[in-house]
């Protein structure tokens, strides 16, 4: 018993040091989990912090990933684009809800709105250099109104819409579509921008937005 004590406070102590040598001034932690992120079957950690900058949708969040190496962590790679402001879920609050790591894969699930609601999944993998954006799920709608839900495979580029319409004499039938759209290059760095992207469906010309 003894010693599972001691070991649980050794990892305890390595965890809160690496979360404090980088830590943004002022910030509190919201979420920690580990997971192997570069294939070298090596846990990385990845943190996401609440800020003391803010704007005009509340705080500003920080997601750090951080890597051992030669037994010191250091950060592999950290952004503050890629996790919406606590604010910017707009009548629900705060968007953030969740994040994991499955078969070295970043996913993270954010949602937000009122009667309408919206909510989306973004997936990461570490090619190339960076913490790619591969895949990206969303669902948006209103009950008795309609839903659309949107499957994004950035890395085949296949792209899957559905729209099912309860409220038909407003919104019309429900529609789908599927096309291939390839070359969208988006990571941790400039996953969320001023302006979305948009992608207009060229059969049902809906518009679909990252």
């Amino acid at each position: 018993m003894k010693t599972t004590f001691c070991f649980l406070s050794i990892i305890f102590s390595i965890f809160c040091f690496a979360q404090k040598e980088f830590q943004p001034a002022g910030s509190e932690m919201i979420e920690s989990v580990d997971g192997d992120l570069d294939g070298d079957q090596i846990p990385e950690k990845v943190i996401i912090y609440n800020t003391k900058d803010t704007t005009d949708l509340g705080n500003v969040r920080e997601i750090q990933i951080l890597k051992k190496i030669n037994g010191k962590w250091t950060i592999l790679e950290k952004s503050t684009k890629a996790i919406l402001e606590s604010n910017g879920g707009g009548m629900m609050g705060d968007p953030y809800q969740s994040m994991q790591i499955k078969k070295g894969i970043l996913e993270i699930t954010q949602a937000g709105g009122s009667s309408w609601k919206w909510g989306y999944t973004d997936k990461y993998r570490f090619q190339n250099g960076h913490f790619e954006l591969i895949g990206y799920s969303s669902s948006y709608g209103k009950p008795e109104e309609y839903w659309t839900d949107v499957d994004f495979n950035l890395s085949t580029g296949q792209l899957t819409f559905e729209k099912e319409v309860e409220n038909t004499s407003e919104y019309g039938k429900s529609k789908n579509e599927t096309l291939v759209k390839k070359g969208l290059k988006i990571n941790l760095q400039n996953r969320n921008l001023k302006e979305q992207r948009k992608i207009t469906l060229p059969k049902t010309k809906e518009d679909v937005y990252l």
